[in-house]
């Protein structure tokens, strides 16, 4: 379940006005909000790297790299990539699907499995190589890549693909990036801002992470209004929680 993008902002606005040291418009809201919500969701994968160094637990619901991985889980899909004959000096490559195969545009972040899906056909996972095992590998007959073990290239955004008999049916698993957090609203008859959901985006993130979004939000807000309480309380909170989370 997400994280209500007006309950964030009610709170942020209840903690900075409960001791009168400043407001926050809609729009400086919506700004840090984003921010924020990147943030959460760039720290998962540093966080998961340093988990899968760490002894884990067996105990259900205790497992910190399964924890982290269901919170990336949302942001997980696939699409076609797309087929773009050679032209010039650019080799033949496929692109990365803007659209996911639910129809969602979906932009990019980063790249995972990478699969060769011909219909009726046993699939076969694509082995990622950098420039000079991709070049090398197909210098042997031994070693040349074939339709049962593929291989790719990943430059600049794009999939060059071996052997070339390849040009469709290719499925890319990759990581999406969050959509943008809005608190929508409507001019009130005082000139007050008056919440309006229809216009209104959520937080993709797991409820679970609510205080520490609502805290970075803090932060940030004290920046803004300029109070240096604000701003450490803010950020001792914060980093208390990822202490926590990391022990």
């Amino acid at each position: 379940m997400a994280i209500n993008v007006n309950t964030v902002y009610r709170t942020v606005l209840l903690l900075l006005n409960k001791e009168q040291r400043g407001y926050m418009t809609p729009t400086e809201f919506n700004s840090i909000a984003n921010q924020v919500q990147l943030e959460v969701f760039e720290q998962y994968f540093s966080d998961l790297n340093q988990q899968l160094r760490a002894k884990q637990t067996d105990v259900d619901y205790a497992s910190r790299v399964e924890n982290i991985d269901e919170k990336l889980s949302i942001f997980k899909t696939f699409g076609a990539g797309v087929y773009v004959a050679s032209s010039g000096t650019v080799p033949a490559h496929f692109t990365l699907p803007t659209v996911d195969a639910f129809g969602a545009t979906s932009p990019f972040y980063q790249i995972g499995a990478t699969v060769y899906k011909p219909a009726n056909t046993n699939s076969s996972e694509l082995q990622r190589l950098d420039k000079t095992e991709f070049y090398n590998i197909q210098k042997s007959d031994l070693t040349a890549p074939s339709v049962y073990s593929p291989v790719y290239l990943y430059e600049n955004n794009k999939l060059f693909v071996s052997p070339s008999s390849i040009v469709s049916d290719l499925e890319v698993n990759y990581i999406r990036k969050p959509n943008s957090v809005n608190w929508g609203f409507t001019p009130g008859g005082l000139g007050q801002y008056v919440y309006n959901s229809s216009s209104s985006i959520d937080f993709e993130l797991m409820t679970s992470e609510q205080t520490t979004v609502v805290l970075k939000v803090l932060f940030y807000a004290g920046v803004i209004i300029e109070d240096p309480t604000v701003i450490q309380v803010a950020a001792q909170q914060v980093q208390s929680q990822e202490n926590n989370q990391k022990t």
